[in-house]
């Protein structure tokens, strides 16, 4: 078997269409020995607009844009890049790959061509199962420097190259081959037939998945559960907090073994709560918290608690 890492990039890339620009890929054998390292240079059909996954800061390429009008369009080198990727005796990967398959399937599409058919590894997701955190994306460039690999970012053949090293360097680090990295992180590839992708997913990622969707539907639960509370509470004149409108950050609004009883004291004392900071005089935060709800409190300057200061109020 060989292994075939690729890299794609874009002069720009939209919803519903992907104008590539460069696909780089390098042919190894099971030992990480090159065979084959090569830039496909296309000419996109478009201008250049790069931006981040954010849509905001510009990304520059390690080429010269006027040169890509020499080259062909991507109906010209899709037989070739069809032909390398569908090989049976080819194992492909790719770091983030799923962007990647995605921009393939955008162009066949925008060019009537027939659908891409082969199954795909990710180097990203074996690197976030191998150190257990899929709380965020790892780029190419951060796991590259954690392992100890060099390459010149943005350019398509170096960073399938740099796909490839990080790889070798996460079997060195297990102590096995490709295969056996797999095995070991539980991976499963995903898949392109028919314009339909699959995600590739590993034992780590279905399970951090599962536990999220399980947090979100008891956060869903407990803020109908405080929401009803709420709506419950009536205004009491003559408080010691007299009319004062207090907000929670989520992280104690979510927690309703604590925030219930804890409005219940405000309107006790003559508060009042709400749950749109605009609305409140005091906002109230556990330490270190930063979500964007605080951040909003913290800019319309309003008076911010931490929870301490916030029960020696209660209590005064």
């Amino acid at each position: 078997m060989r292994l075939v890492f690729f890299d794609i990039e874009c002069a720009s890339v939209y919803k519903t269409c992907a104008k590539i620009c460069a696909f780089g890929y390098v042919v190894c054998d099971e030992n990480f020995n090159i065979l084959e390292k090569e830039d496909i240079l296309i000419n996109p059909k478009g201008k250049f607009n790069l931006t981040d996954r954010k849509g905001e800061k510009g990304i520059v390429l390690p080429y010269e844009y006027s040169e890509f009008k020499k080259y062909p369009a991507f109906p010209a080198v899709y037989p070739r890049i069809k032909a390398l990727l569908e090989d049976e005796k080819n194992v492909v990967l790719g770091h983030a790959v799923l962007n990647d398959v995605k921009y393939l399937n955008l162009e066949t599409r925008r060019f009537k061509l027939p659908s891409f058919k082969f199954s795909f590894a990710d180097s990203q997701l074996f690197f976030m199962t191998l150190v257990n955190d899929f709380s965020r994306q790892f780029g190419l460039e951060h796991i590259a420097e954690e392992l100890g690999v060099e390459f010149t970012p943005h350019r398509a053949a170096d960073d399938a190259y740099a796909t490839m090293r990080v790889v070798e360097a996460m079997c060195k680090q297990l102590g096995c081959g490709y295969f056996g990295l797999k095995d070991k992180l539980g991976f499963i590839n995903g898949k392109i037939e028919n314009y339909s992708i699959s995600r590739p997913q590993t034992k780590g990622f279905k399970k951090y998945k599962s536990d999220c969707r399980k947090q979100k539907e008891e956060r869903s639960r407990a803020r109908v559960a405080f929401y009803n509370n709420l709506t419950r509470k009536r205004y009491k004149k003559g408080g010691r907090l007299g009319g004062k409108v207090f907000c929670f950050s989520r992280a104690i609004e979510d927690d309703i073994s604590l925030s219930i009883g804890l409005v219940d004291k405000i309107y006790e004392l003559g508060g009042k709560y709400s749950q749109h900071v605009d609305e409140c005089y005091y906002y109230v935060q556990p330490a270190g918290d930063n979500t964007d709800r605080t951040r909003k409190a913290a800019k319309a300057g309003k008076n911010i608690l931490g929870f301490d200061g916030f029960t020696e109020l209660l209590n005064d």
